[in-house]
């Protein structure tokens, strides 16, 4: 157990630096940008960005270690401690510190998101395949989601526009989750099964455009603006899509559902608190150089001039 405690913090540390390094290297391209192909293809071209790729799967790796001998409720919520590695760490890269409102919402957030998916706990289920009904009912509630967020960030401007992204972002990746466990149910039938099943092209669809909808968020907003909002959706989505498809149960009664719901409460507490925070807004050199942020222009120049001493 000591093991499997050690190795998810390391994994944490390690998600927690490739976020930072990708949205280092994101946010220094031009707005034009943002939800394009010809971001990522940019971007695949950056040491700094690759690095923090690299980290990512680093990190995998130790949480593929932490899992190899804790159960996924322990192991998970020691994960989204990352946010403490991260938030921090940005800051001080943009030569900032935080203050008592940042430290608040940071380890509120990872109280919360810790709390919560420690108590809800899916179990039960089977991965074997649903049925067309209940799998294009939730394709269309993750469409749905996407595209309302990516919508709705046309209406707002600084760090919850980042967030919003970043919730789209969140939304895809939590559903690309429940494709790779129905995938890896898939190979166990053997790789005439993977590749004749529709959700083998699925995942990679889901995977392509969450890496998209995620480094755009990265490149709109600061790290505590979107990876807090990130962390949030893609379990909560995870866990309602297994309950739907796979028939999975989350605990429930007194006191667990009570702590669950506070967790959530704990959640939503802290990305307010950060989304609100002047000092947080500063962090992305975007938020304070674009003319007009109601379509993202003007924010091209300001985020291509600025360097720091991270970029290659």
């Amino acid at each position: 157990m000591p093991v499997a405690v050690l190795a998810a913090l390391a994994a944490g540390a390690c998600f927690a630096l490739a976020g930072v390094l990708q949205q280092r290297a994101a946010s220094a391209r031009p707005a034009e940008e943002a939800l394009s192909w010809t971001l990522l293809s940019h971007l695949v071209r950056r040491p700094l960005w690759l690095s923090g790729i690299a980290f990512a799967f680093i990190a995998y790796g130790f949480q593929a270690l932490a899992l190899s001998s804790a159960p996924l409720s322990l192991v998970q919520p020691l994960i989204v401690c990352e946010l403490i590695f991260a938030v921090p760490l940005s800051a001080r890269l943009s030569h900032k510190r935080l203050g008592v409102r940042e430290w608040i919402g940071t380890f509120a957030v990872a109280a919360g998101l810790a709390v919560a998916l420690s108590t809800a706990r899916p179990h039960g289920g089977s991965s074997t395949d649903a049925d067309l009904g209940p799998w294009l009912m939730t394709l269309g509630s993750v469409c749905g989601v996407t595209l309302c967020a990516l919508v709705a960030r046309r209406f707002v401007s600084g760090t919850w526009r980042a967030s919003l992204v970043a919730l789209a972002g969140g939304a895809v990746m939590g559903f690309q989750s429940v494709l790779l466990t129905i995938t890896v149910a898939h190979v166990e039938r053997g790789l005439l099964a993977v590749f004749t099943a529709w959700q083998t092209y699925l995942l990679v669809i889901a995977s392509f455009t969450g890496l998209l909808l995620i480094q755009s968020a990265f490149q709109a907003g600061p790290l505590a603006a979107t990876m807090t909002v990130i962390d949030a959706t893609e379990p909560a989505v995870a866990i309602a899509t297994g309950t739907t498809l796979f028939g999975e149960s989350l605990n429930h009664g007194w006191p667990t559902s009570a702590f669950t719901v506070l967790g959530v409460c704990l959640t939503v507490f802290g990305i307010v608190r950060l989304n609100s925070s002047p000092l947080i807004a500063a962090l992305h050199p975007r938020q304070t150089h674009h003319s007009s942020p109601a379509d993202g222009s003007g924010g091209g120049r300001a985020a291509t001039e600025h360097t720091t001493d991270l970029r290659p």
